[in-house]
């Protein structure tokens, strides 16, 4: 690398920490729980995890994936169409179809896979396709790769939405791509909506559930049972990594054609690995596991439930919705990064989400997990001394808490998102809800935490289990 280029990078790299956008990554030397310990040797409660329903560390899954390294071995050296398919492989294809209710299943190495690989392979410069804006980065990257008209909705915006269905009247085929659950806010689409809007104009409907499988439902099966519309939509995508066990590993289920063409064309599919045996099988026993009874994901949305009414209770911003996605607002991502580094002080591991991770102006979030409801309670001591701890970084940097029943304009680099300075600008009931002006404060990206509360677990457990 010549030293003009090094120096450009290294640049970049010194802007980015500047504006406070550097991630870190935190180590942590235990199996993914709702209790783990860092590599410094601290114990925390872990709220950040997609471990939804809380079996990446479960016994039943972890002896099958034991059992399928005796029987199968660890890999197969090999793409699927050339000697990559076990009887495993088709079990749970089969099993994916059966808990979906559709045609036919292909297995990718991962859910960014599965959408980088769909409209490539089904579209053409013949036809169009209409992406929700807070679609994720991997529907974005996966509709950048193919020919279509591409067209861009605001999120959940129906009538936007229509207006792009009847402006492509003239294209082949009409894809409508969305989320089932927008990960950085915890939106659940409107999919009663677009199936409608999707039935009026002959169109396709493509949906990610990759926040939403395993727990969301009356079942579990995603955001389109909540909305009574499993047999409307074309084309699922999802992931074995969150909920599924947390493994790795995605999934595009749906139409037989369409699944026949992607095993015929999809990139990704044709020119990657097969999935390891020992992950196929655990994930054959989640399946098993979902099918005996709902308790886990009864579990899950109770938590989220407790935990939004405990966070709205402490004065935190939340965003709104019932999804165990929490966004907690602080609207500025070194404030943001301050926060999760006090809280961990506090024995709760969370991290900042901000730009690119996040849109540079709009908000993020938090999650609730597989345990129990008492850790949100247990653990508000904890967030409110993050908070203090926070508002007196604030207190320092502009002199004191501003006070607009007092008259006092805000600094504008104070974001207000700390504790009592917070609470004064934006907590309903206060003499100040109607201050300060729309869209303050400017030139901050949004910022928040991802949250998982977890039932709390003898300190001694986690040492047990690595001794």
């Amino acid at each position: 690398m010549d030293s003009a280029t090094r120096a450009r990078f290294a640049a970049e790299l010194e802007s980015i920490r500047e504006q406070g956008l550097f991630k870190t990554e935190r180590i942590i030397a235990t199996p993914q729980s709702a209790q783990i310990r860092t590599t410094d040797g601290r114990e925390v409660l872990n709220f950040c995890a997609n471990n939804y329903l809380g079996l990446a560390d479960n016994a039943e899954v972890i002896e099958a994936a034991k059992q399928a390294l005796d029987t199968h071995g660890f890999g197969l050296a090999s793409v699927r169409f050339i000697c990559g398919t076990q009887d495993l492989h088709k079990q749970l294809e089969a099993k994916i179809s059966e808990f979906f209710g559709t045609e036919d299943t292909i297995l990718y190495t991962s859910c960014f896979d599965a959408n980088g690989g769909l409209f490539e392979t089904i579209l053409s410069d013949e036809d169009a396709v209409i992406s929700d804006a807070l679609n994720h980065a991997s529907i974005i990257d996966g509709i950048r790769l193919c020919k279509a008209e591409r067209r861009r909705y605001a999120n959940s915006d129906m009538v936007e939405l229509e207006k792009h269905l009847i402006e492509t009247k003239d294209a082949r085929t009409r894809l409508i791509a969305t989320d089932g659950v927008f990960s950085m806010d915890g939106y659940i689409a409107k999919l009663d909506e677009i199936v409608a809007l999707k039935k009026k104009y002959n169109a396709l409907l493509m949906v990610d559930d990759s926040h939403a499988t395993g727990f969301v439902g009356n079942s579990g099966r995603g955001s389109a049972e909540l909305h009574g519309v499993m047999h409307e939509v074309d084309v699922f995508t999802s992931t074995l990594g969150k909920a599924l066990g947390g493994g790795s590993g995605g999934f595009t289920t749906g139409r037989r054609e369409i699944i026949d063409l992607l095993r015929q064309r999809s990139r990704p599919y044709l020119f990657s690995n097969t999935l390891p045996p020992p992950l196929v099988a655990a994930s054959l026993k989640v399946f098993e596991i979902l099918s005996r009874s709902t308790e886990l994901r009864d579990r899950v949305e109770a938590n989220a439930r407790h935990f939004r009414q405990r966070m709205s209770a402490a004065g935190f911003e939340l965003r709104p919705g019932n999804h165990p996605i929490v966004p907690v607002m602080l609207h500025d991502a070194k404030l943001a990064q301050q926060f999760a580094n006090a809280l961990l002080d506090e024995g709760i591991y969370v991290i900042g989400f901000f730009f690119p991770v996040v849109p540079a102006p709009p908000p993020h979030p938090t999650k609730p997990g597989p345990e129990s409801p008492e850790d949100p309670h247990g653990q508000l001591p904890a967030r409110r001394a993050a908070s203090r701890k926070t508002r007196s970084t604030c207190r320092r940097a502009h002199g004191k808490l501003h006070d607009p029943e007092s008259g006092r304009r805000p600094a504008w680099k104070c974001v207000g998102a700390a504790a009592g300075c917070w609470r004064r600008h934006w907590t309903p009931g206060h003499a100040s809800t109607n201050w300060p002006a729309p869209g303050w404060p400017h030139r901050h990206c949004a910022a928040l935490f991802r949250v998982i509360p977890h039932r709390r677990r003898q300190k001694t457990s986690t040492r047990n289990r690595q001794s």
